[in-house]
């Protein structure tokens, strides 16, 4: 699969690179806007770049229009913004393609593709939930990451790996990283 992977401005840099781990079979365009950067390095402790190393992806600045993202004729399968600020939200929400992260979901929702959104913010305000609804109704999967506890997760990790592979299963992506529901 072609996939798109937009880092926006929110906490929550873990589950990107879990995401980025997880789908290391596929093929990938990172989009990363700044603040990102900044607080991946906070949260993990590391430089983006350090860990993209390890990655075979096709990384984009948040300001380059020239992106192929940028374009409805370029092809992916899908696109998750993870984090996704309720900033980014907005700009969905709103058509307002300011960069590279929303024109790439401007596109996803204009071409009928795979948008999954793991919006980060709590408490929501109206103005969130209405623009959560709006994009909903539009076909956009919206994906607060919010870990179920059933299966009695011991780690950090093990609620990260609930939520990721969540994701995993809204792209049609078989993994195993959590204890399923079952009797």
């Amino acid at each position: 699969m072609k996939i798109a992977v937009c880092i926006s401005g929110a906490s929550g840099a873990i589950y990107a690179k879990r995401l980025i781990e997880n789908l290391k079979e596929h093929e990938l365009f990172i989009v990363i806007s700044e603040i990102a950067k900044k607080i991946f390095k906070d949260e993990i402790g590391i430089e983006f770049d350090e860990f993209m190393i390890n990655f075979k992806a096709k990384i984009y600045d948040n300001k380059d229009f020239s992106s192929p993202l940028a374009s409805g004729s370029f092809k992916i399968d899908a696109c998750v913004v993870v984090p996704c600020s309720v900033k980014s939200l907005s700009a969905i929400a709103s058509g307002y393609a300011e960069n590279l992260i929303s024109r790439c979901a401007d596109v996803c929702i204009k071409e009928k593709r795979k948008l999954i959104l793991l919006v980060r913010e709590m408490p929501f305000s109206s103005i969130h939930l209405e623009n959560m609804l709006k994009l909903s109704n539009l076909g956009v999967t919206i994906m607060p990451p919010c870990p179920g506890f059933y299966y009695k997760p011991k780690t950090i990790e093990d609620l990260v790996d609930f939520v990721v592979g969540r994701i995993l299963d809204q792209l049609s992506i078989e993994n195993n990283l959590f204890k399923r529901w079952g009797w």
